[in-house]
């Protein structure tokens, strides 16, 4: 059985958190730091073809783990959301390379492996990177706090972005954002703008059912006239 050698490693340039590792003195593959710590690798270590093999599939998940974990650490992410990211990983990438006489050209570089998608998921959820609890949590407490929300409307959002509704309803249930509360700051912030009937209209457009719409909208008027009226006097 041939053996190769490891004779260098190396960290990369614009990614410290991966090395580069040389068999046989030319470059073969390469690794995330941990990966390379995990695997027991070293300068002298002698591998066959079938153990480079595993460890370039290994490199192949390191690489879209850490581009998957770098987007889930980013801003928090629902499970959909990071599965979508992935799958737009699995296309094919159309890029211009100029050849040695300058000439430029057009290849075709192809994309992740499908059937990483799943182990990354997976390998994100155990590290607790990935939770649609926590995501529809920090949804709910932070979407528009300024602008007011319903909460049909957080509802509707985070059904799209693939939440289970049963968790849905749990963050919401223990949410201390009201409905009352929240469109009374939109009629603090469009009362300038709109009059009644458009003010009625916008709210029902971010989620509030038309009667809490009027009534609100009703009770938050002002009289349209603050005049005393006159009384006689004797002197």
């Amino acid at each position: 059985m041939e053996l190769h050698k490891i004779t260098s490693l190396t960290m990369q340039t614009h990614n410290t958190n991966r090395v580069n590792v040389f068999v046989d003195g030319s470059f073969r593959l390469s690794l995330g730091l941990a990966q390379v710590v995990d695997e027991g690798l070293k300068v002298g270590l002698e591998l066959d073809e079938a153990r480079l093999m595993e460890l370039q599939q290994k490199s192949v998940f390191g690489k879209y783990y850490q581009r998957a974990l770098e987007y889930a650490l980013a801003r928090p992410h629902s499970e959909r959301e990071v599965r979508d990211y992935l799958r737009r990983k699995t296309l094919p990438i159309a890029k211009r390379v100029r050849d040695q006489n300058g000439n430029y050209k057009t290849i075709e570089k192809s994309g992740m492996d499908a059937e990483l998608i799943q182990p990354i998921i997976e390998k994100l959820q155990k590290g607790k990177y990935l939770d649609d609890a926590r995501f529809a949590e920090f949804w709910v407490e932070n979407r528009n706090l300024k602008k007011g929300v319903s909460a049909r409307k957080l509802r509707q959002e985070l059904l799209k972005k693939g939440v289970a509704n049963e968790i849905i309803e749990k963050v919401l249930a223990v949410s201390e954002r009201t409905d009352a509360d929240e469109i009374q700051k939109i009629i603090a912030k469009k009362r300038a703008k709109y009059d009644d009937k458009k003010l009625v209209a916008h709210l029902v457009q971010r989620g509030f059912d038309y009667a809490t719409a009027l009534r609100s909208v009703t009770d938050s008027a002002a009289p349209d006239d603050w005049s005393v009226p006159e009384t006689d006097s004797q002197n």
